[in-house]
């Protein structure tokens, strides 16, 4: 298995606006009209959305090795330190002291998931690689994912030929034994997997999926030792914790372990799928952020509930204006959600 994947699906839909071409296009491979390879085609659509242009953190594997001194030294998250975030949704930022570089907002892939299976999944293989092929024309680089959402093989094959370091993928080991899942209790089995149905060496980010007890550094150290030796190794860069419950949260927000962390934030609170109130949980954001560990916000949009256009415009503008935040998941299901998601995001980085 190699980290980068070329094969003879067809490419990744062009930019043009209109452009609806889909998986059953003959390969460009083989259209000596274009006048460029497949890679070649790939590397145009991406640089033409900005991924590549002025994008210093989605480099080939020799600049990432160079540049591994300098990301130990990268600054810590800056909560309450100078001005908010300004800029684009698909601006490339650097992800805390991890040193990992993708855009502020991930594609979540678990609308309403469970038992590996999503409103995501349920779209239909064919539905969800254009899904994912059209996030990745608007520059969208960052694709969150989970075991229990059942989203990882379509992944592997939605971004089968976009060359490997021109995305990062974040994934999720549920560990509590369901009626879909036979955990092993650690990590090494199901990284594992998890590499191979999203067809890559590396795993860039991997949590410990939903959190609800104070506790859980305890209750689930065997699984954080098997990712730390992972994280060693390189098949994992970066580790951390996805919290439903604020007790989690602030544990998380102050054990050294946690590289990441997932947190449920938006201007409303409880009633929009908060852990706590927006008074209870964005201080401890802060002192997260403060601790050197990245947060990425969930529950934006309060699961569905924030719908009103003015409600998503507000929340956005809240978690960013007061720096909550490194950056963003929100599940899209649709290429006019994703449109409207980006420039909605950027309107409140510009405000």
């Amino acid at each position: 298995m190699t980290s980068t994947v070329l094969c003879s699906r067809p490419m990744i839909r062009g930019i043009v606006k209109g452009d609806i071409r889909m998986c059953n296009q003959p390969p460009l491979s083989n259209d000596t009209s274009h006048g460029c390879s497949r890679r070649q085609f790939i590397t145009t659509a991406l640089a033409g959305t900005g991924v590549l242009a002025g994008a210093p953190g989605l480099l080939s594997a020799a600049e990432r090795k160079k540049g591994d001194k300098k990301k130990k030294a990268a600054a810590p998250s800056q909560a309450g330190k100078g001005q908010a975030a300004r800029g684009q949704a698909t601006d490339i930022v650097t992800l805390g002291a991890t040193g990992i570089q993708t855009t502020r907002i991930a594609h979540g892939t678990g609308w309403n998931g469970g038992g590996r299976s999503s409103a995501h999944t349920r779209l239909g293989e064919k539905a969800f690689v254009e899904l994912m092929r059209h996030s990745i024309d608007k520059g969208v680089a960052f694709i969150d994912t989970a075991d229990l959402y059942g989203s990882q093989p379509y992944i592997g094959t939605a971004l089968r030929e976009v060359p490997r370091d021109r995305y990062i993928v974040l994934s999720k080991i549920w560990p509590r034994e369901e009626y879909w899942n036979m955990p092993s209790g650690g990590a090494q089995k199901e990284v594992d997997r998890f590499r191979k149905e999203l067809r890559t060496d590396v795993l860039d980010i991997c949590l410990i999926h939903c959190m609800t007890d104070a506790e859980w550094p305890a209750k689930f150290e065997r699984i954080r030792d098997e990712l730390s030796e992972l994280k060693q190794k390189g098949a994992v860069r970066a580790v951390g914790v996805s919290c439903h419950d604020l007790g989690a949260l602030k544990t998380a927000a102050v054990n050294p372990w946690t590289d990441v962390i997932f947190a449920r934030i938006n201007n409303v609170g409880k009633a929009a799928e908060m852990d706590a109130s927006v008074e209870e949980v964005a201080p401890v954001l802060k002192q997260a952020r403060a601790n050197g560990k990245v947060v990425i916000g969930m529950k934006i949009f309060g699961a569905g509930k924030l719908v009103e256009p003015q409600q998503k415009d507000a929340s956005l503008k809240y978690v960013f204006e007061n720096q909550l935040v490194d950056a963003v998941t929100i599940g899209m299901l649709s290429p006019t959600e994703v449109d409207d998601t980006l420039q909605r995001m950027t309107q409140a980085l510009k405000a």
